[in-house]
Formats: C-alpha cells, structure tokens, sequence
C-alpha cells in the first residue's frame, strides 16, 4: 500500500486485503466527524473496509453486511459505534421510520454506506471514504476527514 496526502485528505493505492487492519486504523485515527461515509460502486469493498473499522475500533463481534437490517449496532473498546446500509433506503420518510435522525443525535460514531439515500438528513460535515476497484485485488482509498455534503461525488450505480 502506497500512499500520498491530498489538499484535504489523504490517498492510498495499491490496497490488498492484507493493509485493511493499518488503513482502517488510520482512518480511526485522522477521524475529524462521527459520521464517515463509505462510497463506492457495489462490489468495491464498503463492506469489507468497514468490517476492518470495526475490528479496529476494537468490536469483538464479526460486521457483516446490514443491508436488509439496514443498521447494526456494535460494540468495542472505544464505546458504541452503528453501521447503516442505506441501499435499501427509498426515500426521507423511510429513513426518518426507522429512527435514523435518533441514531445520528446520538452522537455514536456511525459508518453509512449508500449514503446519498439519507444526504437530507446527514450532519453538513461528514468524514468520507471513496474505494475505487483498481483489479480484483487491489483499490484506490481516498479518505476525507472532513468534507461538506454538497462537496461529495455521490457513486451510486
């Protein structure tokens, strides 16, 4: 894994499965927002960086992907912290059914993939993590700690 600092948040390409435990804990570390948007095209690894989070923020449970939960909630040495799949998500007053405004009160550090499906809802900073799928085995991770909503490139299919 290489990478290389950004205006306003940092690169890394050449990813492989194995640099998921380093790069997630950088992503803990350098977090500037409880809210961190994971986007991507399907397939690109939002789940699979996210689970790699997880175990950094010190979860003992396995994350798997809550697509049709929607949102899970874990567990670890640093507190709680929730995952949301807004794939699923149609509109604002699905989001606001399933409590979502609640969850993003709280104050929890959440992780939400497919997060153009609740942008009316989100916080006007979030941390955002975009995975470009390079080959089967290799991404390109751009992370920013801070990046306004209306400044993100929604990736949706």
């Amino acid at each position: 894994m290489q990478s290389l600092p950004l205006n306003n948040g940092f690169r890394f390409t050449k990813v492989e499965l194995k640099d998921l435990p380093e790069l997630a804990q950088f992503i803990l570390d350098h977090q500037a927002s409880t809210i961190t948007l994971l986007e991507a095209p399907m397939g690109s690894g939002k789940t699979t960086l996210c689970n790699a989070v997880l175990k950094a923020w010190g979860s003992e449970q396995a994350g798997s992907s809550p697509t049709f939960a929607l949102i899970e909630e874990y567990h670890g040495t640093h507190g709680k912290c929730y995952h949301l799949d807004a794939y699923r998500i149609e509109d604002e007053e699905q989001a606001y059914d399933m409590g979502l405004e609640e969850y993003l009160e709280e104050g929890c550090p959440m992780w939400i993939e497919w997060g153009g499906n609740v942008r009316s809802l989100l916080p006007y900073v979030c941390g955002v993590v975009y995975i470009l799928a390079e080959s089967e085995a290799y991404r390109t991770v751009e992370f920013y700690p801070r990046l306004a909503v209306n400044e993100i490139q929604w990736n949706h299919e």
